[in-house]
C-alpha cells in the first residue's frame, strides 16, 4: 500500500512538472532553450525564416564537403535574449558583443545565424586563421566565401562593429521595415532568385 502511494505521488509530481515546463515554454518563448552542445549538429536552431534555414543547411553541407565542420551557435533570438546579450559588458559581467538592442538584430526576426568551427575532438573554436582541412586557406574565410555565395551577408564586413561569426539574409529589408511589421514572404526564394 505504501509503495503504491509513493508511485502515485511520483507520477503526479512528474505530471505537474511536465505541465509547468509546457506552460513556461508557451507563455515565455525561449525561456528554456533546447541547447544541446553535445549533439553533432550543435544546439537546436529554430524559428528561422524557411529560406534562411534552407541556406543554413546548405552552408553546413557545403562546408562539410570541403572538410570543414561548422556549428551554428545561434539563430532566432527572442527580445528577452537580445536584451540579455546587449546588457553583457554594460550592466552585467563580460565583454560587449553587440550594439543591437531588442528588435534591432536580424536574429530577432529569424533572418540571421552565428557560426563557429568544430574540431575533430568536438571542441568549438572561433579562430579565423585555423586551417583544419590543410589547403592553405583559413577555414573561417572559406565558410564566409561559401555563405556569401549562398546569399548571406557577413558581419565581418561591417565597418563600425565587425561581427565575425554573424551571417544574415535581410531580403532587402531594413530593421525599420521589420519593426513596422514588414516581413519577407515565407517563400522568399522566388523573390531572391528574381533579383
Amino acid at each position: 500500500m505504501i509503495k503504491r502511494k509513493k508511485t502515485t505521488l511520483f507520477l503526479i509530481a512528474a505530471l505537474l512538472l511536465a505541465i509547468f515546463y509546457m506552460q513556461l515554454q508557451t507563455s515565455i518563448p525561449g525561456f528554456i532553450n533546447d541547447l544541446d552542445f553535445n549533439s553533432k549538429e550543435g544546439p537546436k536552431v529554430s524559428q528561422l525564416h524557411p529560406y534562411v534555414l534552407q541556406q543554413k543547411n546548405e552552408l553546413v553541407r557545403l562546408t562539410k564537403k570541403k572538410g570543414i565542420a561548422i556549428i551554428i551557435t545561434d539563430g532566432y533570438r527572442s527580445h528577452e535574449e537580445q536584451t540579455r546579450i546587449y546588457n553583457q559588458g554594460r550592466s552585467t559581467e563580460g565583454d560587449i558583443v553587440t550594439n543591437a538592442k531588442a528588435g534591432e538584430s536580424l536574429h530577432n526576426y529569424g533572418l540571421a545565424i552565428d557560426f563557429a568551427l568544430r574540431l575533430k575532438d568536438g571542441s568549438i573554436i572561433w579562430d579565423m586563421e585555423y586551417d583544419g582541412n590543410g589547403n592553405g586557406k583559413a577555414d573561417w574565410m572559406e565558410v564566409v566565401e561559401i555563405a556569401k555565395d549562398l546569399g548571406f551577408q557577413w558581419g565581418g564586413d561591417w565597418a563600425n562593429f565587425p561581427d565575425y561569426p554573424h551571417l544574415q539574409i535581410d531580403f532587402g529589408l531594413t530593421i525599420r521595415d521589420l519593426k513596422r511589421g514588414k516581413l519577407p514572404p515565407m517563400d522568399a526564394s522566388e523573390t531572391l532568385e528574381a533579383k
